[in-house]
């Protein structure tokens, strides 16, 4: 193995979003080895830098799921902005649907209303925890807007016709489950997205080169690697485009059965040092 690609949400950070001591050990003990680290996460650069950091740890970053990828020296080696009239019928449709919509671009992320936002992720979080106040809800879903920093605009569609502002990704959340089962009927033959997810609740839109996957093969081949020379651990279906393409793709034990039928190997959960005992596992294997 020469890289090793992580995903953050559900894989590399734990349920507190922070990366625990054995897996910064891990990390480091596979460097040490001459095998280079890279995450690879729907997040931000700006979202996935303050938990590594927190960590000691310095890498190159694959953002927005493939959509712009970062060297260590925060320098953006690549990116892969949406058409925007292709963006502009997503943002349209899911609004039409009710869903709280999101634009990550060049400009920052924008939205059209923080109550929005607020009043969804409250009705999902109310059913699983009915001994939780309304206030202290309110204040675990405001966290979000620490972790990426969000401008609110009256009107998304002003943005998308902005010739200055490239799109990179769209998240959408729903309270639903059937929101996100007609957009995805809706938009599922939308040829300029590809469309994935990282939780039960959201649905993420890229174009289609922008992948993890793509996005990992693009920066290794400048080293005259190969994806067999890569490790990719994951847990959701934005992570399937590099669990498939890795040489040794490894699930996380908290990921969907789909995920897993994707992958070679299994590690323990996010909460229990998967990516640790992910790593420990490959580098055993590579000295038998």
């Amino acid at each position: 193995m020469k890289l090793i690609a992580s995903d953050m949400d559900g894989t590399l950070l734990n349920e507190n979003g922070e990366i625990s001591e054995a897996n910064v050990k891990a990390i480091k003990q596979a460097i040490n080895q001459g095998i280079e680290f890279i995450v690879a996460t729907g997040r931000s650069f700006q979202a996935a830098n303050i938990p590594l950091q927190a960590a000691g740890i310095t890498c190159p970053i694959v953002s927005l799921n493939g959509a712009v990828t970062y060297q260590e020296n925060e320098k953006i080696i690549n990116s892969i902005p949406m058409d925007k009239s292709v963006a502009a019928r997503i943002a349209d449709e899911c609004s039409k649907l009710g869903m709280y919509v999101e634009l990550f671009t060049n400009k920052g992320v924008l939205s059209e209303s923080r109550e929005h936002f607020l009043e969804v992720l409250m009705d999902i979080m109310r059913p699983s925890n009915p001994d939780v106040s309304e206030q202290e809800m309110r204040e675990t879903v405001e966290q979000r807007f620490q972790l990426e920093q969000v401008s609110f605009v009256e009107h998304l569609q002003s943005a998308l016709q902005d010739e200055h502002t490239e799109i990179y990704k769209i998240l959408t959340f729903a309270f639903e489950e059937k929101q996100l089962e007609d957009a995805k009927k809706k938009l599922r033959d939308e040829t300029g997205a590809v469309i994935t997810s990282s939780g039960e609740t959201n649905l993420e839109f890229n174009h289609p080169k922008a992948q993890k996957g793509l996005a990992i093969q693009k920066y290794i081949e400048n080293e005259g690697w190969s994806m067999e020379d890569i490790m990719a651990i994951g847990d959701n279906w934005n992570d399937a485009s590099m669990l498939e393409m890795a040489g040794r793709g490894v699930a996380m034990k908290n990921a969907a059965d789909q995920i897993k039928n994707l992958c070679q190997y299994e590690t323990v959960t996010n909460e229990e040092d998967g990516v640790a005992k992910a790593i420990e596992d490959m580098l055993e294997d590579l000295d038998k």
